[in-house]
C-alpha cells in the first residue's frame, strides 16, 4: 500500500520537542533556517520553488512554542497548509528590503537582548541570503548575539522517524522497480544518454515525483569515476554499465546503484563485483546502535583492500530529505549510530588500467542491527544481453 503523503501535525511536534530541548541546554534563544531541507523539516513545506533562487525563505524556532514562517507572500498559501500557524509574509522580490525587517521584528520579539540566534554552521549546511542582507539583519540585531546551532539540526535529522524511513523505503521500491527494467533500456549500440533518459523516465513511470540525481557511466572493464553525465557514445558488448539514482518520493530520497554488464563479465568484473557486494554486506553486519561510521568504513575497507587503505573517499553517507547527509563514513567520523540513522553503504575498488567499480545499498540501523532498504543484489553481476 502506498504510504501517506505528508505527516500528521504530531510528527512535527515530536521533532521540534528535542530541538528546543537542546537549544535550552546550549542557551540558544532562537534558530534561524533558511534552507529548503531545515525549514521542511520543521514545517512540512515542500515545494520544488527553492529552484528558483530569488528569493530568501525563512523560518525562526522559538525556545517554546511553535515555529514561526517568515516567508514571501506567493508561499503563503502553501504554509499555511502546514502545521504552522505564525505566517508573516512580505511581497518579494523587494530590492529595497526583502524581509529583513520583518524577520529582524520576528527575531527581537522571540530573543531577549544579550540572547543567542543559532544558525546551522557546520559541514552540509549553508547560509541562503544575500550576503548584505545577513550583514543588515545581524545590524539590526546589534544588542543580540549570533552563533552556530549547537550542532542540533544535524544531531536531530539524522535519527528519522519510522514514518520518514517508511517513505525512504517506499522510494527505494520505486528504483529497484526501475533498475529491473534495464534489459529493455541498454544493451550494445544504445547511446548511454539514451539509457539516461530511459532510466529516468522508467523511474518516473515506476511512481517517483521527480528525479534529481542520476550519474554512472559505462566503459570496458570498469569506469573512470561515478558522477559524470552521459555521453552520446554508444555501449559496447564488454562494457561495464553503472547506473545510480537520486529518485524522490514526497521529498524523500532514494540514493544506490547498480553495475551492468554488457553480455558476459570478464573475470576480473565478476570478482570485483563479489567483493563489493561482500564488502557491503560487512558494513551491513556492523551497522547497529553504539557502532560508529569510522567502524562500518573499517569493515567495509578489510573486505576491500585487507584493512590496508585508504579507499577512495568515504564508503557511504546518511541519506533523507537530501541526497547526501551527514554522517559520513570516513575513518575519522565517530558519531555513534543510534536506532532510526539511515545510511548507504558504498563500497568502491580499485581495478586494472585506473578503473574503478562502485556499489551502493541503502539501509536503516534499528535496535537489533540494520535493515535493507534497497533489495540488495546478489554476488554475480546483472547481465544485459548485448
Amino acid at each position: 500500500m502506498t504510504p501517506a503523503r505528508g505527516f500528521p501535525a504530531a510528527e512535527f511536534a515530536a521533532r521540534i520537542d528535542p530541538i528546543q530541548s537542546r537549544m535550552a541546554e546550549a542557551g540558544i534563544s532562537a534558530l534561524l533556517l533558511t534552507t529548503e531541507p531545515e525549514v521542511r523539516y520543521v514545517t512540512g513545506f515542500l515545494t520544488r520553488f527553492w529552484e528558483s533562487p530569488t528569493r530568501p525563505w525563512f523560518v525562526v524556532v522559538p525556545e517554546t512554542g511553535k515555529p514561526i514562517a517568515v516567508v514571501p507572500e506567493i508561499g503563503a498559501h502553501l504554509m499555511r497548509q502546514t502545521w504552522v500557524d505564525d505566517i508573516r509574509t512580505w511581497v518579494s522580490p523587494d530590492y529595497s528590503d526583502d524581509g529583513v525587517s520583518l524577520l529582524a521584528d520576528v527575531l527581537a520579539a522571540v530573543t531577549p537582548v544579550g540572547g543567542t540566534i543559532g544558525q546551522p554552521s557546520g559541514m552540509e549546511t549553508h547560509l541562503r541570503m544575500p550576503l548584505h542582507d545577513w550583514t543588515a539583519l545581524r545590524d539590526r540585531l546589534g544588542d543580540r548575539k549570533f552563533g552556530d546551532d549547537a550542532g542540533i539540526l544535524r544531531a536531530c535529522r539524522m535519527v528519522k522517524s519510522e514514518a520518514e524511513i517508511t517513505k525512504i523505503r517506499w522510494t527505494c521500491g520505486i528504483a529497484d522497480a526501475a533498475f529491473a527494467r534495464m534489459n529493455d533500456l541498454a544493451g550494445a549500440g544504445v547511446p548511454l544518454a539514451d539509457v539516461f533518459r530511459g532510466f529516468q523516465a522508467a523511474l518516473l513511470e515506476e511512481g517517483a515525483d521527480w528525479v534529481p540525481y542520476v550519474a554512472g557511466a559505462a566503459a570496458p572493464g570498469g569506469y573512470g569515476d561515478v558522477i559524470s553525465p552521459a555521453t552520446d557514445a554508444a555501449l559496447g558488448e564488454g562494457d561495464v554499465l553503472m547506473l545510480d539514482t537520486g529518485a524522490v518520493w514526497d521529498g524523500y530520497f532514494c540514493d544506490f546503484d547498480r553495475n551492468f554488464s554488457i553480455g558476459p563479465p570478464t573475470a576480473e568484473v565478476a570478482d570485483a563485483h563479489a567483493r563489493l557486494v561482500d564488502a557491503t554486506q560487512a558494513g551491513f553486519e556492523a551497522a547497529r546502535p553504539g557502532a560508529t561510521p569510522a567502524e562500518l568504513y573499517a569493515a567495509m575497507d578489510y573486505v576491500l583492500t585487507g584493512g590496508g587503505g585508504p579507499v577512495k573517499g568515504r564508503l557511504g553517507h546518511g541519506l533523507g530529505m537530501q541526497l547526501t547527509e551527514p554522517p559520513s563514513l570516513i575513518p575519522a567520523d565517530h558519531t555513534p549510530l543510534a536506532p532510526g540513522v539511515v545510511l548507504t553503504l558504498e563500497p568502491v575498488i580499485d581495478l586494472s588500467g585506473g578503473r574503478i567499480m562502485v556499489h551502493e545499498e541503502n539501509i536503516v540501523v534499528t535496535e537489533t542491527g540494520a535493515r535493507w532498504l534497497s533489495s540488495p543484489t546478489g554476488h554475480d553481476i546483472l547481465e544485459v544481453a548485448p
